[in-house]
């Protein structure tokens, strides 16, 4: 517990110029002997201040409401005083002050976090990944300007209808430019990043508690595209008149028969592709999400498609691959689709799909290879991308059937 201290209020009175009759009310409060004093904003005649009880003379309706108000004040100061008291703080006039005003840190805000949080982890996160931070944070500031008519919100008023609103807020949003609206795993997302703010601002000790503790998400399970066997070798024959859809055909097929994602195809360069302990070639890189170390052996299918880009005329001699923005791909990918007739909503991302699926699992290669060669961190991860295909399925039952048969006829 902090020292023993003195503590006062008091509430007096301030002219506001020489010649004015009316006086602007202040209060003054004492800790050991030291003084902090602030404007109360309220101005009265100097014939209805009674100095020596520290309230207005009268009864009338204006009186008795501003004598209630000083009340509340005096009230409120005696409770900032045990909160600080409450947590074993030091206890100074100012301090008191501060907390009464709101600007010590248990009244840190919304706008505070964020602020803190983008700053801190600028050279931390990856661009894409604060990118999605701001659109959280201005998803937060509209909310609050539309819903709360308010700029701001103090981290302690957060709580579970806060969230609860938010949400219902994200769901029904309708944005200016013609664009999709959040869906349900897309709203999720968004809490998930408050969440995450909050829980930040718990370690700062800016707030007690998280609201989200009663709060449960609710992701829905998407079914992950990618492509069979069948459509794959389909795309691998199919040649486009036009370079730029055969050259998107490539990078899709590279990543199917590697596993890559599209940021990290877009960086590789011949350094990273090197012969390993079995003399063949491998790529060695880090993945640009997690960081995370990965090796992979390369297909001759994979090789193949190196090749093709060999003397290509890059701008950087290094890279390996003439990669367009994630944007564009998708684009072209949507119209190579469409032409050898495969219905499914592919993007970029559903060739590493196709790589787990299709090209390792389905072929007997253990999740745990799989694992090492997406460079997952957690097996659970990888199991989200491990599908049991049909035609597996199949095979497996046909081999247990036999061994049955065989154990029969024994």
């Amino acid at each position: 517990m902090p020292d023993f201290t003195t503590f006062s209020v008091l509430f007096f009175t301030r002219k506001l110029n020489g010649n004015s009759k009316d006086v602007s009310i202040y209060t003054r409060i004492t800790v050991n002997g030291k003084c902090s004093e602030m404007s109360l904003k309220r101005k009265i005649s100097v014939n209805e201040w009674d100095s020596s009880k520290g309230r207005l003379r009268g009864s009338t309706p204006k009186i008795k409401k501003l004598n209630s108000y000083l009340d509340q004040v005096y009230s409120k100061l005696l409770d900032t005083h045990k909160n600080l008291l409450d947590k074993d703080s030091l206890i100074t006039a100012a301090k008191i002050k501060a907390s009464y005003l709101g600007l010590d840190e248990d009244h840190k805000t919304i706008k505070d976090i964020v602020a803190y949080h983008n700053e801190k982890m600028k050279d931390i996160l990856k661009w894409g990944t604060l990118k999605n931070y701001h659109t959280t944070a201005n998803y937060l500031e509209e909310f609050l300007k539309r819903k709360k008519k308010t700029d701001d919100i103090y981290l302690k008023h957060i709580n579970y209808q806060f969230i609860t609103e938010f949400e219902m807020y994200l769901r029904s949003y309708s944005p200016k430019k013609n664009r999709k609206t959040c869906g349900t795993n897309g709203t999720m997302k968004h809490l998930e990043r408050l969440k995450k703010l909050l829980n930040l601002a718990i370690k700062l000790e800016w707030l007690e508690k998280n609201a989200f503790r009663s709060y449960s998400f609710k992701f829905e399970k998407n079914d992950r595209q990618f492509l069979t066997e069948r459509e794959l070798h389909m795309l691998e024959e199919t040649i486009f008149t036009s370079e730029s859809l055969e050259r998107v055909k490539d990078m899709f097929l590279f990543s199917c028969y590697s596993g890559l994602s599209y940021i990290d195809l877009k960086e590789l360069t011949t350094d990273q592709i090197v012969k390993g302990m079995d003399g063949k070639d491998w790529i060695y890189t880090k993945r640009e999400k997690t960081q995370q170390s990965v090796k992979i052996p390369l297909l001759e299918s994979a090789k193949d498609i190196i090749k093709r880009y060999q003397g290509y005329g890059l701008e950087d001699a290094k890279d390996v691959f003439p990669v367009i923005s994630n944007q564009k791909i998708n684009k072209y990918l949507k119209e190579i689709m469409q032409s050898i007739g495969v219905r499914k909503k592919i993007t970029f991302h559903s060739a590493r799909h196709t790589f787990a699926t299709v090209v390792t699992l389905s072929n007997g290669v253990p999740i745990e290879t799989v694992s090492k060669l997406l460079g997952h961190t957690k097996l659970s991860t990888t199991q989200i991308y491990a599908r049991v295909l049909e035609s597996k399925l199949s095979s497996d039952i046909a081999n247990l059937d036999q061994k049955i048969l065989n154990k029969k006829a024994r």
